[in-house]
């Protein structure tokens, strides 16, 4: 079992604040794997290494958010128990098969589909009302569709799935963007604890740098948590476009 990799205090300091930076920003819009994983990465953590410590302290800024959202009654455990099991079902299938699947394919599809997450969420204003008319499906079946699919997705690959979540609320459930992220963020947390489960007999997790990257997150999305709900779709909408856009470039600087 690692800890920190031979890294510096220098080093473990700034991955502390980049954690926070981040933890802040997942919270309101997703995409916080975007900043942390190049950053473990540069610190000369190999890629895998930077995977598996990746869920363990984004775990720590969705279990904050989830807290937070879930203390302060704008989300109910009760109603989400079905969609809980069913990401986590899909996020342990996803942790299992990555070894196994050659995910190049999959990897360079997603800059498109981040990018046409980032166009829906532009549009979302003006295509929301009309959406409501005609799309609606149960929790059981959103759990069913949604919640294994994209569980596995985080599982298997991760970047964009807090993106993917809030759009499957919207688009299936007719959910204001609000109660979108409220409720991504449970089961964000969900596939993130699931996949960190099955990461940890692997000996790739380095706890050390993980623990305190964690409490970063956890600080960050704890502020994050409360923007979502003082300033709403003001500040949640041109975040996700922007995450969506940054991260498709990242993933087509890295192919």
């Amino acid at each position: 079992m690692e800890w920190f990799s031979d890294l510096s205090v220098w080093t473990v300091v700034a991955l502390f604040f980049i954690a926070f930076f981040a933890g802040l920003i997942d919270a309101i819009a997703g995409g916080g794997g975007l900043i942390t994983v190049p950053a473990l990465i540069a610190a000369g953590v190999s890629p895998l290494e930077a995977l598996a410590t990746n869920k363990l302290q984004g775990c720590a800024g969705t279990l904050s958010a989830s807290y937070h959202f879930v203390k302060t009654k704008q989300v109910s455990l009760s109603d989400m128990r079905f969609p809980i099991a069913m990401t986590a079902l899909g996020s342990f299938a996803g942790t299992i098969l990555v070894s196994y699947l050659d995910s190049n394919l999959l990897i360079k599809m997603i800059p498109a589909i981040l990018i046409a997450v980032a166009i829906f969420f532009y549009l979302l204003p003006k295509i929301q009302p009309m959406i409501a008319k005609f799309v609606r499906i149960s929790m059981a079946q959103f759990a069913l569709f949604a919640g294994f699919t994209i569980g596995f997705y985080d599982g298997l690959i991760g970047p964009g799935t807090g993106a993917f979540f809030s759009t499957a609320f919207i688009c299936l459930m007719g959910f204001s963007i609000i109660s979108a992220t409220v409720h991504t963020k449970v089961l964000n947390a969900t596939s993130n604890l699931s996949s960190l489960i099955l990461f940890s007999f692997t000996g790739h997790v380095l706890w050390g740098i993980g623990l305190i990257m964690g409490l970063g997150q956890w600080l960050g999305a704890q502020i994050g948590s409360r923007l979502v709900i003082s300033r709403g779709s003001t500040l949640i909408r041109p975040m996700v476009i922007f995450m969506c856009i940054a991260l498709s470039i990242k993933l087509l600087t890295v192919s």
